[in-house]
């Protein structure tokens, strides 16, 4: 499998001011709440193909961020992702298949000590060589997990029978990855 066109072999490293990591899930049944982590560090190993390379993720469970201060502490704590007894979730990257713009990445994902594995659809956006001089690689990336297979099983039953939390999550995913000097 070939790599996307401008795509080159070498260390590639997320830049966190130009990329996001978050998620949606329903709220009520009737409402979409999204969430985002702002400490993410990435490296991909880009080889001669896409069988030769790999890529590791680390998010930083206290950096969960939906905007409201009581929920943000709520989801922190230990009925959701327990942050001081699992302060990261981690996806190793096992496989990756495609080409032109769309990819499908296989891999690990750990949250909470559960690992399980995930398939992320993945659109090439494309390469750019900033003012700077840096060379840099966009993608964006989408799942669908659910949360309960991960430990992660608070929930509150509604009047009318329903839960507030859904099981189902949308992981979401904008990166732009620059890549190192050699």
């Amino acid at each position: 499998m070939t790599l996307p066109q401008g795509l080159t072999p070498g260390i590639w490293t997320l830049d966190p001011s130009h990329s996001e990591v978050g998620f949606t899930v329903r709220h009520a049944g009737i409402s979409k709440v999204r969430g985002r982590f702002t400490d993410v560090t990435a490296e991909a190993h880009v080889g001669d193909s896409l069988a030769h390379s790999n890529l590791n993720a680390t998010v930083k469970t206290a950096s969960f961020d939906s905007g409201d201060a009581n929920r943000d502490a709520h989801v922190r704590g230990p009925e959701f992702f327990d942050v001081e007894k699992y302060p990261e979730m981690t996806f190793h990257a096992t496989g990756i298949e495609g080409d032109g713009e769309d990819y499908t990445l296989t891999g690990d994902l750990t949250i909470r000590g559960v690992t399980k594995p995930v398939e992320l659809e993945v659109e090439f956006t494309g390469i750019a060589v900033d003012p700077f001089g840096a060379t840099r690689a966009g993608f964006s990336a989408e799942a669908e997990i659910s949360r309960k297979e991960f430990g992660l099983t608070w929930n509150a039953v509604l009047e009318t029978g329903g839960l507030l939390v859904s099981d189902k999550v949308r992981i979401t995913v904008d990166a732009a990855m620059v890549k190192q000097a050699a």
